[in-house]
């Protein structure tokens, strides 16, 4: 009996469940997300990153029930891997410039950061917010002048938000909704509609997930008329309500 118990505990140790069946969820998000989705459900246990970073955590075996990514192409893989239920899109953002209040190098408008000396921080290429900066940028041809001034590649758009708003950039590119969070540290400074990449928000449920139920549960709420409502609140865009 000594002998089966050890090898049960080992067995358990080696090879721990993905989540406590009955206990707080784990949700893997987006680092936007991070001010709404508590809003929306204050109970699960959050995990705010970058939505790459959160994937190859999953990939790799980290426990959560439920991820959220701030593009349908970190989502899409991980259900294509078999490592997800199917994603459903949730909603939209759209991006910025935000600048210092003081705004000390007068940047009025994207153009603006060509301009020799200036200080930009943007995300890095892995992550959601770094790819759809290099589309827009893309878009409005000012690539390479731009990313010349570039002195920072933050990993999530938290730490571009911190390093503008401390006054340690003159500028950088972040979502709308969490230039809301910092609105009275930090002037915005508009993108053209024209040349803003197309942002889209997926959630879905880990397939490894002992909490199903509440994963699902959580989903729900997100999806719901009392979840869009707090999610429009938070600066970000709706799109019609699809089931997982």
């Amino acid at each position: 009996m000594k002998r089966a118990a050890l090898l049960v505990l080992a067995v358990a140790l080696v090879f721990p469940p993905a989540t406590s069946a009955g206990g707080p969820i784990t949700v893997f998000a987006a680092a936007s997300l991070t001010r709404v989705f508590p809003r929306i459900d204050k109970t699960p246990r959050y995990s705010f990153a970058g939505s790459d970073q959160l994937a190859l955590q999953l990939q790799q075996g980290a426990p959560a029930d439920v991820y959220a990514a701030a593009s349908p192409k970190y989502a899409e893989l991980l259900y294509h891997n078999g490592l997800v239920q199917k994603p459903a899109v949730f909603a939209t953002n759209k991006l910025v410039v935000i600048v210092p209040r003081s705004n000390p190098a007068h940047v009025s408008s994207v153009y603006d950061l060509r301009r020799s000396g200036l200080r930009v921080v943007i995300g890095d290429k892995t992550v959601p917010i770094g790819s759809y900066t290099r589309q827009i940028l893309d878009a409005l041809g000012i690539t390479a002048d731009v990313m010349k001034n570039v002195v920072s590649q933050e990993t999530d758009v938290k730490g571009i938000v911190a390093k503008v708003a401390l006054g340690e950039a003159d500028a950088g590119f972040v979502y709308v909704t969490d230039s809301k969070a910092v609105a009275s540290k930090v002037r915005v400074v508009p993108l053209p509609a024209w040349a803003q990449p197309p942002i889209r928000y997926e959630v879905a449920i880990v397939k490894a997930s002992a909490n199903q139920r509440a994963a699902r549960a959580f989903v729900r709420k997100v999806l719901s008329k009392h979840g869009r409502l707090l999610l429009q609140q938070a600066g970000f865009g709706l799109v019609k309500p699809s089931k997982p």
